[in-house]
């Protein structure tokens, strides 16, 4: 089952369950790839997807910073609630062992050896690892082993 089917059979679910908050965010995120769909006239497939539910959910941990400088707890715990949910479609996380044999691996394939190489590394990287880690916590490490 694709992915976009599983998140409108979700949404049935919790329609049928009553659960306002988590049809809320579903519809959210069914909202983000239509629109997605409408403006670059496609129909997304299961990478691209995620790429939504990623940007979602940075979105959320971004306001999540805002909310608790700002003293908003009530806030803090919807977006925290909002990010679970939208987690449960992303794929089993690596751990950072994986993460570290990923880059490395990349790093061997492209012959980088200097922050010069950056782009080169992150370009081998992205596909493999996109909804499976953070990529900004990626691209800090291949810095690091770079650097």
């Amino acid at each position: 089952m694709a992915l976009r089917e599983r998140i409108t059979e979700d949404m049935k679910s919790a329609m049928r369950a009553g659960d306002k908050d988590r049809l809320g965010t579903i519809r959210l995120a069914l909202a983000a790839i239509k629109q997605r769909e409408v403006d670059e006239r496609i129909t997304l497939d299961d990478p691209q997807v995620l790429g939504v539910l990623e940007k979602m959910i940075k979105q959320r941990r971004e306001a999540i910073t805002q909310f608790a400088s700002g003293g908003r707890a009530d806030l803090v715990s919807k977006e925290t609630a909002e990010i679970e949910v939208l987690q449960a479609y992303l794929p089993a996380q690596m751990n950072p062992a994986e993460i570290d044999a990923l880059i490395a691996e990349a790093i061997a394939a492209t012959g980088a050896a200097s922050m010069k190489d950056m782009g080169k590394v992150m370009a081998a990287v992205k596909p493999k690892a996109q909804g499976r880690a953070d990529l900004g916590a990626v691209s800090a490490r291949i810095k690091q082993k770079l650097g």
